[in-house]
């Protein structure tokens, strides 16, 4: 009745994927580098408190989002879907350096991403509306981003839509995002502008992508909410009737 997902976000999304129009329970071991959707959803790091919410846990709806790419390729994806200058970082990162020293290695990549890394413009579209641009972007399915730090404060991946951050500039821009990023106060960034919509087009050439921390390709990609949630089995009281 309950499939676990022992790793981080991109391993979770490699298990929802199976899951999805089936009738098992999504259930989580955090073991990976960053766990953005466990801290996310409250689920906790300790062996015997995780396993008593694999067994007991109250089941709610969890609703991921697809990607869909320009060469025919769906994606799904459980907290965010990134385009632009973090996707470089994701593309370029040392594995053998995260597997040393965790999230210090996506600091590390992105120093050095900053020097080369062109900043090409990305073409937005959000639900069918006007265009927008951005030189970075991303679509978030919950409030957290690259581990315990605030992006959307008002997104939850426990209801459909997304809430787009979208992030002018070059270089400099970036840099003060890695700044403010461990202080929570990336919300706050000069440029920064956060949309809501349930149906994103993004556009770009050659700009990178990643969702859930994994290197997924290049735009053009539209991303839209799963067809139906799927059950995922979190901290409460199992007698509480699901969704």
């Amino acid at each position: 009745d309950c499939v676990v997902a022992a790793g981080g976000d991109g391993t979770i999304a490699e298990v929802a994927a199976g899951l999805m129009g089936g009738g098992a329970a999504l259930g989580i071991l955090p073991l990976g580098t960053a766990n953005v959707l466990s801290l996310e959803l409250g689920l906790p790091r300790a062996p015997e408190a995780a396993a008593a919410v694999l067994r007991g846990g109250r089941e709610v709806a969890l609703w991921p989002g697809i990607a869909r790419f320009g060469d025919g390729r769906s994606l799904l994806f459980v907290q965010m879907l990134g385009a632009g200058f973090d996707a470089d970082v994701v593309r370029r990162l040392d594995l053998g350096l995260k597997r040393r020293i965790g999230r210090a290695a996506y600091v590390w990549q992105a120093g050095l991403e900053l020097r080369r890394y062109a900043f090409p413009p990305i073409r937005v579209r959000l639900d069918d509306g006007e265009a927008l641009r951005a030189s970075a972007l991303v679509v978030s399915k919950g409030r957290l981003y690259a581990g315990p730090f605030l992006l959307a404060p008002g997104a939850t991946p426990l209801r459909p839509g997304f809430h787009v951050a979208l992030i002018g500039g070059g270089w400099g821009r970036a840099a003060l995002a890695g700044a403010l990023l461990p202080l929570n106060l990336l919300p706050r960034l000069p440029g920064l502008e956060l949309r809501q919509a349930s149906h994103v087009v993004l556009e770009g050439s050659g700009v990178p992508t990643q969702a859930d921390g994994d290197f997924t390709g290049r735009l053009p990609v539209t991303v839209t909410d799963a067809p139906a949630p799927l059950r995922i089995r979190l901290p409460g009281d199992g007698r509480q009737p699901p969704f």
